[in-house]
């Protein structure tokens, strides 16, 4: 057991949803879950007891929804980070989740291995936008853009965290990448990326589809010499 674990709260009005997550994620040694709440009134009262390091937050409940609560978390408590849970990929949901504050941003259907990593990779710092929601967001932004300044000619800055590279990898991607050409195996990758080697192996083909290369090597000298690196 790992004696500093990362403390954990999970937010939803599903008890079923709720008692699952808590089995699935409690097995994690790296992982304690230290309270669970039914709405976002509880989560906030959670937070000021318990001080979790990073809140699993469903959107639609009762008495304050997930969006408020983050809002009201993230203004009192900004050091912890938010990942909102819920089936709902509607853009507008994903835009007030992260205009609230949310470090991240995952749908129910996730395998449980990976939700686990992504808990512990916002809690390493980083964000977490699934690639097609990203896309919406570079869409939505991007026309935002254009019917605001129409002639400018000038790319929105919110192009750049979903496409961050010619090829359009995604940062999960771009880390992958950087994993590759620095000499790393697909277990090493794992280990250090919080994942399970057949997602690595995923992430990898995706990075050879989208790059046109063949293999480990191709992909470094092409990343190089197109200065992704």
């Amino acid at each position: 057991m790992n004696p500093n674990p990362l403390k954990l709260l999970l937010v939803d009005d599903q008890d079923l949803i709720r008692e699952s997550l808590h089995i699935v994620l409690d097995m994690d040694p790296d992982i304690q879950v230290v309270g669970l709440a039914e709405n976002g009134h509880v989560a906030i009262k959670q937070c000021e007891e318990q001080q979790p390091d990073v809140v699993l937050m469903d959107i639609h409940m009762p008495v304050m929804d997930g969006v408020e609560a983050t809002k009201q978390i993230k203004m009192a408590w900004p050091h912890i980070r938010v990942i909102i849970l819920t089936t709902f990929q509607e853009i507008s949901y994903v835009v007030d989740a992260l205009g609230a504050g949310a470090e991240g941003y995952l749908l129910k259907a996730i395998h449980p291995k990976d939700l686990a990593a992504g808990i512990k990779w916002v809690h390493q710092g980083g964000t977490l936008i699934p690639q097609d929601i990203a896309k919406m967001l570079v869409q939505q932004a991007r026309g935002a853009a254009d019917a605001a300044a129409p002639d400018t000619g000038i790319k929105p800055a919110a192009d750049e965290p979903a496409r961050t590279d010619a090829y359009g990898l995604s940062d999960r991607e771009v880390q992958v990448l950087h994993c590759i050409a620095d000499g790393l195996n697909n277990k090493e990758i794992a280990e250090k990326l919080y994942l399970s080697e057949g997602t690595v192996k995923n992430y990898i083909s995706s990075i050879y589809s989208k790059m046109d290369v063949r293999d480990r090597v191709q992909a470094s000298k092409k990343a190089h010499e197109e200065g992704m690196l």
